[in-house]
């Protein structure tokens, strides 16, 4: 339970399973341990690391606001609210805030003088129909704008504004340049979690609403602009995926859970093989690197938000 949870008093954290050798190379040190960093929320996604800030933002999606913790002083507080039930959150390569809301069924961008830019609230290639509820986000080095539209966000008025969906649940790509928006994957079911490779040859898409639940993994082709090859990246067993990013390696640290035994991130190697696992006592939905480093895990954790150093660095655009 949540309210009982208590740091690992010595170390190593028994919540650091290796399951695979390569894991060892990679898992937090030694004398590393989860930390919890802030608990109080109603659903917890989206961080993002601000290193200019020295702070963390992430979403509470049914508590319509953005929090903010703080690396210097550990508070916690308010950075936006409403937030139109934000969702995914990253940055662009200007360091510019991108934001998946369900509110307004749209992807903004804020930008550095705080007013907040719409980047795509419908698709122009099937008679400008709105979007379903943008539910995660990346940014590719040539500007592009990569997120997932499942209809979850709409299916109640839990986490924004219960709708019909008018769209399919589709993975776009808004143009950096044009603004132009493109359907680069159709017909997945409940597209969630998204990321490049480190080199940005392949996309991971997570197909939450698939039997058997699925990563799917895509070749990035035409100049970096379509997706092709769709193939199943690996075994999930039980496992409930949701959010990720990977490491300069390659490796995928995938937000996990859905049980007690489940609850936690687990972390894959570029073959697929699921070589080691962080336990929590919640289920993880999101996660990013941060710190000065990158060598900082953060876990949005649905009540809380969780933290442990590793021996990696997150890749660029995570």
């Amino acid at each position: 339970m949540t309210s009982g949870w208590q740091p690992a008093l010595a170390y190593p954290d028994p919540a650091i399973i290796t399951l695979d050798p390569r894991f060892e190379a990679i898992r937090p040190p030694m004398n590393a341990s989860v930390e919890r960093l802030y608990t109080g929320c109603r659903w917890s996604e989206g961080p993002v690391w601000f290193g200019d800030l020295r702070a963390l933002l992430w979403s509470d999606i049914p508590n319509n606001r953005i929090l903010k913790w703080d690396e210097e002083t550990g508070e916690t507080s308010i950075f936006r609210k409403p937030s139109n039930y934000a969702n995914g959150n990253t940055r662009d390569r200007q360091g510019r805030l991108v934001t998946c809301e369900h509110g307004g069924r749209q992807v903004s961008r804020t930008e550095h003088d705080g007013t907040i830019t719409v980047l795509c609230n419908r698709f122009d290639g099937v008679e400008g129909k709105k979007l379903n509820s943008p539910n995660d986000v990346v940014v590719k080095s040539d500007g592009s704008v990569w997120f997932t539209d499942p209809a979850f966000g709409i299916l109640s008025n839990y986490e924004g504004d219960k709708s019909e969906p008018e769209l399919p649940t589709n993975v776009y790509r808004v143009d950096g340049r044009t603004g132009r928006t493109t359907a680069v994957a159709e017909g997945l079911s409940g597209p969630n979690g998204l990321c490049f490779s480190p080199d940005e040859s392949l996309l991971y898409i997570v197909e939450s609403r698939a039997r058997p639940r699925a990563i799917r993994v895509f070749d990035v082709v035409a100049d970096g602009t379509k997706l092709a090859n769709s193939r199943n990246f690996a075994d999930l067993g039980d496992g409930t995926p949701d959010g990720f990013r990977v490491d300069v390696q390659g490796n995928l640290w995938c937000g996990w859970g859905m049980s007690e035994a489940l609850n936690g991130v687990a972390i894959f190697a570029p073959d697929g093989t699921m070589i080691g696992r962080i336990a929590l006592p919640e289920r993880c939905a999101n996660l990013c690197f941060g710190g000065v480093k990158r060598n900082r895990l953060f876990m949005a954790a649905s009540h809380s938000l969780y933290a442990v150093y590793v021996n990696t660095e997150g890749a660029v655009g995570g």
